[in-house]
């Protein structure tokens, strides 16, 4: 009888356990999906799917399945709905620091920053993820100095949380930004020590702050490509170093980075500084014929050949 009875049990638990992995499954499921529409910015999708599993199946709804339907309401800018996530699942997202995260992002994004700091101060154990989503609220509703000080209460801030830092030194550009800066990058791990993120945010703090020294140390360790050129150019120009311009331009035919219509407007605006014929004809020829319809680079031709007039008769 005992044996029959452990058998039952047994067979029972078994069917139990089965149910519950399905159910787990169903869980992943329905998040990894929503993820995937998400990641591929297909964010009506994503929102759909949540809103069938949730006549479907609620018992499908975690915490983290609402999280990825608040980055859908946000990005869509569906602050309607993300209000009624919020107010139907509260108990879910208050137990799940994703939640959380997204909820802070979402309220930063509306530009209620008051609610969002509700949420953040309520939280006893903030995680690197939340500091983040404040830091990087406040710095979309332009409290840089905000950002700053929260960055302060990190313990052991990350790359996205120092990136955030220096994103917010960048849009506030004092000498004092600019002295923080240097002091957090020569005190990096060694792990962030080439991060790609950590450096382009430092590079746009050193131009903004007109520390072209330091903006050109950096520079050589930041992917190569046309948008970091024209920054170092276009702080060059406000400079008035035309010569400086002229050898990234060298440097962007060695590495065989193409032109675009601001660089070369900033490389025409060189030209007329440096005031040679001979290099105003030669870089005017390189110009793509496709861009001399562009009246940003008609009017800085214009320019320049003027200048290189009046310093000829001159």
């Amino acid at each position: 009888m005992l044996r029959i009875f452990s058998h039952r049990n047994l067979g029972l638990l078994y069917a139990n356990i089965q149910t519950r992995i399905s159910l787990i499954r169903s869980y992943y499921d329905l998040i990894s999906e929503m993820k995937k529409f998400n990641d591929k910015k297909q964010f009506q999708n994503a929102l759909k799917l949540f809103y069938q599993c949730e006549k479907s199946n609620h018992g499908m709804i975690s915490g983290a399945a609402v999280s990825q339907a608040l980055k859908s309401c946000t990005n869509m800018k569906d602050f309607q709905s993300g209000l009624i996530l919020h107010q139907r699942y509260s108990s879910l997202i208050e137990k799940n620091k994703y939640s959380l995260s997204s909820l802070i992002h979402f309220y930063m994004q509306l530009g209620d920053v008051n609610h969002a700091q509700i949420l953040f101060d309520k939280l006893k154990n903030k995680t690197v993820g939340i500091y983040g989503a404040m830091m990087k609220g406040y710095i979309k509703n332009n409290m840089p100095q905000k950002a700053i000080d929260i960055y302060f209460q990190i313990t052991n801030p990350d790359e996205k949380n120092i990136s955030l830092l220096f994103n917010a030194c960048a849009r506030i550009a004092t000498d004092e930004t600019l002295n923080l800066v240097k002091k957090v990058l020569s005190n990096l791990p060694d792990r962030y020590q080439n991060d790609e993120y950590i450096l382009t945010t430092a590079f746009d703090v050193f131009i903004k702050c007109n520390d072209l020294s330091n903006a050109e140390r950096i520079f050589s360790k930041l992917p190569q490509n046309t948008i970091s050129y024209g920054n170092l150019m276009s702080a060059f120009n406000k400079t008035n170093q035309p010569q400086k311009i002229f050898e990234l331009y060298e440097q962007m035919k060695i590495n065989q980075i193409q032109l675009n219509p601001s660089v070369c407007v900033l490389l025409i605006n060189a030209c007329s500084a440096l005031g040679i014929y001979s290099i105003s004809k030669s870089v005017s020829e390189q110009i793509p014929k496709s861009y001399l319809d562009n009246i940003f680079i008609n009017n800085a031709l214009i320019d320049m050949w003027v200048r290189i007039l009046i310093y000829l008769l001159n």
